[in-house]
């Protein structure tokens, strides 16, 4: 005997209404699901796409570092050639600057503090021995190789060691070392600087003294900067064109995908408004775009304004 339906027009699962809402709330989830699958696998119109993009390429500080190391060598080394009377200046920074002031600020505090510690009962000589090492360092700087009497003196007089235990039993002897120390620069020093040396020894307070002494030690290390830019020069000279040639190359190695002869022309102003003032010699423009060249940059359509 069949089973007969308690109500007409219901399913003979029991389905009811809430299961038909039931169903209808699946459905709906169901047709949003699929409409936010849509959305986030169609590519954005304002967006390319993903597949197509090429990864971007990060540089390191120490990249550019290394970049900016290059061309400031590769400027210095060209300006050496093309300019026969180059010389390393000191840099004067314009009065009134905030470096400046900075600079003057750090500068007398440190000296204020040295001459508290020299007027303190007993004195104290931590700052005085600090100076003294940098004085040691930079006249050894000064030396040749062959010099190995006077690298053994600095290093018997100003040894630090000794020093610092002199310092704790009250027998360091401030004015002999800023005697040692004046005669030695004396002995390194350029003809052209007898004349500063003679005044260091008219100085007796040790605080003046040890900034005139650092006022010096500066000048004399332009001095021996210079008198190593005068003897590169020839060498410079004889292999000027591979120098940069090489040094061109090594920069273009460096910035895939750009062309060459323009990221070489940006090194072309930045070195015009940075180091030296290229435009006034031909030669140096010949010279840079030889190198430029010979490192496989394109010559472009249109040449720049520079060479136009």
């Amino acid at each position: 005997m069949g089973t007969m339906p308690l109500e007409p027009g219901k399913s003979q699962s029991g389905e009811g209404p809430s299961n038909e809402a039931s169903r209808t709330s699946r459905g709906d989830n169901s047709e949003e699901f699929v409409r936010t699958r849509i959305r986030q696998s169609t590519p954005s119109p304002h967006r390319g796409s993903p597949a197509h993009a090429s990864p971007p390429r990060f540089v390191s500080v120490e990249e550019l570092m290394d970049a900016a190391k290059g061309v400031s060598n590769l400027a210095l080394a060209h300006e050496i050639v093309v300019n026969g009377g180059f010389q390393i200046k000191a840099t004067k920074l314009p009065q009134g600057s905030l470096e400046r002031t900075v600079r003057d600020i750090v500068h007398k505090a440190f000296w204020d503090c040295l001459e508290a510690q020299f007027n303190e009962d007993p004195p104290v000589y931590d700052h005085a021995i600090i100076l003294m090492g940098e004085i040691k360092e930079i006249l050894l700087s000064f030396l040749l190789p062959g010099h190995t009497r006077l690298r053994n003196q600095i290093n018997e007089v100003l040894d630090l060691e000794l020093i610092k235990q002199e310092a704790e039993n009250r027998a360091l002897d401030i004015p002999k070392l800023a005697n040692f120390t004046i005669r030695m620069m004396g002995t390194l020093c350029a003809p052209a600087r007898d004349e500063e040396i003679r005044k260091l020894r008219d100085i007796n307070e040790p605080v003046p003294l040890f900034r005139a002494i650092f006022a010096v030690l500066d000048l004399m290390k332009l001095d021996m900067a210079n008198f190593a830019v005068s003897s590169i020069r020839p060498h410079l000279m004889q292999q000027s064109v591979e120098y940069e040639r090489n040094k061109f190359q090594d920069f273009f190695d460096k910035q895939p995908g750009m062309n060459s002869f323009y990221c070489f022309f940006h090194g072309f102003y930045f070195l015009e408004n940075n180091f030296c003032d290229i435009n006034t010699c031909a030669v140096s423009q010949r010279s840079m775009l030889l190198a430029a060249f010979s490192a496989g940059a394109a010559r472009p359509s249109t040449p720049p304004p520079c060479i136009a």
